[in-house]
């Protein structure tokens, strides 16, 4: 059994355990950490597979979460695999993380299930107060192996509903955020079907996000995504914001990597930061 989220620990304690060398990689990363325990006191590991970008994402957004965002409290929001669907046919081919190979025309079902569990647990837990027991809420949903992967092929299926609205668009002469360009620009992805095929069918199972879904995912999710890459340290990409000029009413969660595949998460704001 594998913890998903496993439990806090000092930010600088983990650093001495994981850097001890005195390689410039290991002083790069000291002082990484270093700048992020400025802000935070805490890190927690986020368990090692191809999730953990989702894992991390989403734990934080629910951990600070007060309210259902917008996009989730509309009507339709359930209706969306029907909607597409209707439009798109090669959808059929939506590959689930539990059921690889059954086909999308009997799995539409599925993930209207998985769609309207993110919306449960997203209401659930913002509807905690006491921040006590809103982490003990999170930590017993990210320990339900079931529930966690379904909530994934939630996210997976709003990332493709978002990148068919932004292609669209785009097509339409509409303005669409730079990363939109470089999604589509890719020879594996130059059309929603292909990233479908080449790309989000394989999160979780062969690979995990590579940088352009990162902004994806932040704009499925209308959060500010902002990553501590520690091996960028002391460069302009050393905090990187996803996307790069965020709506000011998004919220924002945090993320640390050492090498943008893997993601842990701070946690425990120190004082005077959050004056």
């Amino acid at each position: 059994y594998k913890l998903s989220v496993s439990p806090e620990m000092d930010i600088m304690e983990y650093c001495r355990k994981e850097w001890r060398g005195n390689t410039p990689v290991a002083k790069r990363m000291r002082k990484g950490y270093e700048a992020v325990a400025q802000k935070f006191a805490s890190i927690r590991r986020i368990r090692g597979d191809n999730y953990c970008a989702f894992r991390a994402t989403l734990f934080q957004a629910l951990s600070q979460a007060t309210q259902l965002p917008r996009w989730l409290q509309s009507e339709d929001f359930t209706m969306l695999p029907e909607n597409l669907l209707s439009k798109y046919d090669w959808i059929k081919q939506w590959q689930l993380k539990q059921k690889p190979g059954k086909k999308m025309g009997e799995i539409s079902d599925e993930i209207k299930e998985y769609l309207i569990l993110l919306k449960k647990k997203w209401k659930n837990i913002s509807e905690v107060k006491d921040p006590l027991e809103k982490q003990e809420a999170c930590d017993k949903l990210f320990k339900n192996e079931e529930e966690e992967y379904s909530l994934y092929e939630a996210l997976k299926f709003l990332m493709l509903n978002t990148a068919i609205e932004l292609y669209n668009a785009d097509k339409n002469g509409r303005r669409v955020p730079v990363f939109s360009w470089l999604l589509f620009a890719r020879d594996t992805s130059c059309n929603p079907c292909q990233l479908m095929h080449n790309h989000l069918n394989h999160i979780g199972h062969s690979g995990g996000l590579e940088q352009v879904e990162m902004f994806l995912l932040a704009y499925a999710l209308q959060y500010t995504i902002q990553v501590y890459r520690l091996y960028k340290y002391s460069t302009d990409e050393f905090i990187t914001l996803y996307p790069n000029e965020p709506e000011e009413d998004w919220p924002v969660v945090t993320l640390i990597t050492e090498d943008d595949r893997h993601y842990n998460i701070p946690v425990r704001m120190c004082q005077e930061t959050m004056l």
